[in-house]
């Protein structure tokens, strides 16, 4: 399978046509992926998670979770 990224359909999808990843969104800011996420399924539920988290292994067909790795500002006290 090519990773073109010129290719029409994106992501896995299960029986149905329903998106069930989205690969094209690694890398984009939580605001870009929710919008993206939620225009492909309005019914889902983000949970945005750091990434290395444990999580639950329930499978639920409404939840998606974002797994972030980074610092987007500099900690400070105060």
């Amino acid at each position: 399978m090519s990773s073109d990224m010129c290719s029409p359909v994106q992501g896995s999808t299960a029986t149905g046509g329903n998106k069930t990843s989205w690969p094209e969104l690694v890398g984009k800011s939580v605001e870009e992926a929710t919008k993206a996420i939620l225009k492909d399924k309005p019914e889902a539920q983000i949970v945005v998670v750091p990434a290395g988290s444990p999580v639950t292994l329930d499978y639920r067909i409404d939840r998606v979770r974002l797994f972030v790795d980074t610092v987007a500002e500099v900690p400070r006290v105060g």
